[in-house]
């Protein structure tokens, strides 16, 4: 990667480069024992750095959409986003880097058995607000009522308070919290794959989405995408299969 010094500099107007960091996504970013964020989009954003020359700045959010917003307002130079067409109206989108499985969740007392016996009048689908989930359901749901959460990690919490019938999320996270109440199970397949991307703003320039397109690319086929999976513990996510 031999940026030129217009994309250094269309990638750090500020002089530093800002990585936008969900910390909602546990796939994606956590904080470790000093209470410091880290994580695979952490590393990324570290490498990237590294790559244009840059010091970097890591701009963090508590959810998905908090974290978007930053990156469409200019508020930080590139962010870490499942692909969705709504974001895209002002975020320029990579190829995937990880492909992150979505799922329901219900009591354990509940009816229902399968994921086509969601969609019904008057069952309620807990979802993160702004999260990748929310704008997909928001599109595929008919008949019921979607009520949003603030951030994903609170998605069960607010399920459970509201009572509602569904929770939709990051299978990783609905299986943790489930392990820690009890009395919840997953439904029986995933209802989505998130294709989990890097994106910059689309006013930053071609060269620029170019620039981070072909880091992306080179991050899965050396294997440092896989290897901070690993490094991080996180299972139940793949690398995605070259653009």
């Amino acid at each position: 990667m031999n940026p030129t010094p217009a994309i250094r500099s269309a990638f750090t107007p500020t002089g530093k480069l800002r990585a936008s960091i969900n910390l909602g996504n546990p796939i994606l970013a956590g904080r470790d024992a000093q209470g410091q964020p880290c994580g695979v989009s952490v590393d990324l954003a570290g490498e990237l750095a590294r790559a244009l020359q840059a010091e970097l700045e890591l701009v963090v959010f508590d959810a998905a959409g908090k974290s978007v917003e930053a990156v469409a307002a200019e508020q930080a130079d590139f962010g870490f986003f499942a692909i969705d067409p709504v974001r895209g109206q002002q975020i320029a989108f990579t190829a995937p880097y990880v492909l992150i499985e979505g799922y329901y969740l219900v009591k354990n007392d509940s009816p229902l058995q399968t994921n086509d016996e969601v969609d019904r009048a008057g069952h309620r689908v807990v979802v993160g607000k702004g999260s990748a989930y929310d704008l997909y359901l928001t599109r595929k749901l008919k008949q019921a009522t979607i009520l949003r959460a603030p951030t994903s990690p609170a998605v069960v919490l607010h399920f459970l308070q509201e009572g509602a019938e569904v929770a939709a999320g990051v299978k990783q996270q609905l299986e943790q919290d489930a392990g820690k109440i009890g009395g919840l199970r997953l439904l029986n397949e995933r209802f989505m794959v998130i294709q989990q991307a890097m994106g910059t703003p689309k006013s930053r320039g071609a060269d620029a989405a170019a620039f981070l397109a072909g880091f992306v690319e080179q991050m899965k086929t050396s294997g440092f995408v896989a290897a901070a999976l690993a490094r991080h513990g996180i299972s139940g996510a793949s690398v995605a299969p070259a653009a």
